[in-house]
């Protein structure tokens, strides 16, 4: 056994490639992986963040600013998936008014 710990996330085939990740407090960005650490720090090129709904701080909206290359810290991530290959789909358990 050797002495390195294998991590539960296996980043390195998203390298290079396009990601979202959510942020605790509810931000969330997308960009390009550029590089990770064990301690999930991510390295983003061209980020954009999608702005939060003044109303309901939990919602995003359609507007975005760009941010460029950041860093994200580990202990703020939340989740991370690719943005090829992924579609948003209906609720399945919402109930519709009058139900």
């Amino acid at each position: 056994m050797s002495g390195r710990k294998e991590t539960v996330l296996d980043l390195a085939k998203f390298v290079d490639k396009g990601v979202q990740v959510k942020l605790t407090g509810g931000r969330q960005v997308t960009g390009t992986l550029k590089g990770y650490d064990q301690l999930l720090n991510l390295v983003l090129d061209g980020a954009i963040e999608f702005l939060r709904d003044p109303d309901d701080p939990l919602k995003t909206t359609d507007q975005t600013r760009s941010l460029g290359l950041i860093i994200c810290r580990g202990t703020a991530v939340m989740l991370v998936s690719p943005t090829d290959g992924t579609d948003e789909i209906a609720n399945p358990f919402n109930q519709p008014d009058g139900a």
